[in-house]
């Protein structure tokens, strides 16, 4: 843990109370509503030194820290990017000041393409695993042994159940599946959409991978969800880009919040 992240969690206490947050959400495209619902306090990343700009159009550059569903939450309504700053470990400072808050738990949102016909857009997924297909690592340059993480069980499995749960309660169809992570900012091409199911993907997108890695390098216990925002290139006559991603992710998003609701309300 880093002494800036010690600090910037003091600075964070002070303002929004510290009681420890219970778990850390972060949000992809499209789904800022949810910090919105939190009863708590919002910081702008640019009060807290060393968060990234998260300047991707969609996202919602404040941490939010307060109650939601009765739990004590952390809410990043905005996530950096790889394409971004051509840094994989954009996101460790502010995970480790996550943790440093007090938090055991993260779940990662994110926007994704489906290579599965059957889960079109408007699906959500809950990630079993994935392929890091970009062959970069946050943890590239970590000095310490601690670097040599053990990713069986990434996507936490009793997380995963109880997501499960909370989905079949609120009457939310949710898939399970495998994502790849390609760096972009450029979407796939169809032939690397065709390798990568042929690896076994289910859903590509550009992000979550990394703070993964992360979350189980700090001692976090880890689960994503992804809203399908469009098929994969190849897959089908829609024309991709960010502005459909943002269009088109509010379908899933009202599914996932139904499901993170639900999950919130069994942890309190």
């Amino acid at each position: 843990m880093s002494k800036n992240a010690k600090a910037l969690a003091a600075q964070i206490q002070a303002a929004a109370g510290d009681a420890p947050a219970q778990i850390g959400l972060i949000l992809g495209s499209g789904l800022g509503h949810i910090a919105d619902a939190v009863d708590g306090v919002a910081i702008p990343y640019r009060n807290l030194p060393g968060f990234p700009h998260a300047g991707v159009s969609g996202h919602n550059p404040n941490l939010v820290i307060g109650d939601l569903e009765g739990v004590r939450v952390a809410v990043f309504g905005g996530r950096a990017h790889y394409y971004e700053t051509g840094k994989a470990d954009a996101m460790r400072l502010p995970l480790e000041v996550l943790r440093a808050l007090g938090a055991t738990q993260m779940i990662a949102t994110n926007a994704a393409g489906s290579m599965v016909p059957d889960m079109p857009t408007g699906s959500i997924m809950c990630l079993s695993d994935h392929i890091n297909f970009s062959g970069l690592n946050p943890l590239i340059g970590e000095p310490t042994d601690a670097r040599f993480v053990p990713m069986k069980d990434a996507y936490d499995p009793d997380m995963r159940a109880r997501l499960r749960k909370a989905a079949d309660a609120a009457d939310v169809d949710m898939a399970d599946g495998i994502y790849a992570w390609y760096s972009g900012p450029s979407f796939e091409t169809p032939a690397e959409i065709r390798a990568i199911r042929l690896l076994g993907a289910d859903a590509v997108g550009m992000s979550t991978v990394p703070e993964v890695i992360l979350a189980r390098f700090l001692g976090l216990r880890a689960a994503a969800i992804s809203t399908i925002t469009n098929m994969a290139a190849g897959m089908s006559d829609e024309s991709i880009s960010h502005e459909h991603t943002k269009a088109m992710a509010p379908i899933g998003a009202a599914k996932l919040e139904k499901v993170l609701r639900g999950y919130l309300r069994k942890m309190a």
